[in-house]
């Protein structure tokens, strides 16, 4: 039966990755948790595996359709490293029901941002970003527009490095790829489409998913029984992921995906604080 509950959890964590480029890598720790029994700690490392191999998988196929900056994606994933090895430091000292807490608040944070980034990036316009890419395929470098300030190419380093620094932590400490956070930084400071944007997204995630695995493998526990199936089926619906991404609306994918997300951040919730108050 877990081998099927695996299985089936894989499918929709994959397919919401290779079709929004993050959110749902944050549903993976909850389902391992509460589906499949796995202790809160383990799970945070055991997703770390699934998100990061799917979330590469998934990045070669946004690359082979010119999705994907690997300049930015590769700085992006390095100035986060660090950041993830104290977030799993963090993670080794908490207690695990008050990380799951924690972690609901982190879903209702994630299903806000969608929504925001949504909403900025239709009012934002296509041609600024169209424009920006083709200047960032012409030059091999990360897509700033060459007639900005230089005051306002700054700034947009700053936050790209303020969000690669958040984006690492929380891999670290949730077991999390951080796309809901990577995605939107990508689009408004750097000017990226949004399917560069998601593309590129992804690479960072397996970035970062990589160096917390890391820095747990001393006393790291891995449940491959779990992890295998889980990851294939990840992998495989990433890939549908990517073709619904083409052929849907993404408001339509993105206003289902945050009503679940909001359903699994309050059972998270009540779940967590009902054991803490025990």
């Amino acid at each position: 039966m877990s081998l099927f509950a695996a299985a089936g959890l894989g499918m929709l964590i994959g397919l919401s990755l290779g079709a929004l480029g993050g959110g749902g890598s944050i549903l993976t720790v909850p389902a391992l948790v509460y589906v499949l029994g796995e202790p809160a700690r383990a799970a945070t490392t055991e997703s770390l595996v699934i998100v990061g191999i799917t979330a590469l998988v998934a990045a070669i196929g946004h690359a082979r359709a010119g999705r994907v900056r690997w300049v930015a994606g590769m700085a992006f994933g390095a100035v986060g490293i660090a950041a993830s090895y104290a977030g799993t430091a963090a993670n080794r000292s908490i207690n695990p029901q008050l990380l799951l807490l924690a972690f609901a608040g982190l879903i209702v944070i994630a299903a806000t941002a969608m929504i925001v980034r949504r909403r900025r990036c239709t009012d934002c316009g296509e041609v600024r970003a169209e424009v920006t890419t083709a200047a960032s395929e012409r030059h091999g470098q990360v897509a700033v527009l060459t007639t900005a300030p230089v005051a306002t190419r700054s700034t947009a380093v700053a936050k790209v490095v303020a969000a690669g620094l958040v984006v690492g932590f929380l891999t670290g400490f949730f077991g999390v790829g951080g796309g809901f956070v990577i995605v939107p930084a990508l689009v408004m400071t750097l000017g990226y489409a949004m399917p560069v944007a998601v593309g590129t997204s992804l690479l960072v995630i397996a970035i970062n998913s990589g160096a917390a695995l890391a820095a747990r493998s001393g006393d790291a526990t891995f449940h491959w029984s779990v992890i295998i199936p889980f990851t294939a089926a990840a992998i495989a619906s990433s890939l549908v992921g990517k073709r619904l991404a083409d052929r849907v609306r993404p408001a339509t994918l993105t206003r289902a995906f945050v009503a679940l997300l909001l359903a699994v951040a309050a059972y998270v919730a009540v779940r967590s604080g009902t054991a803490l108050l025990a």
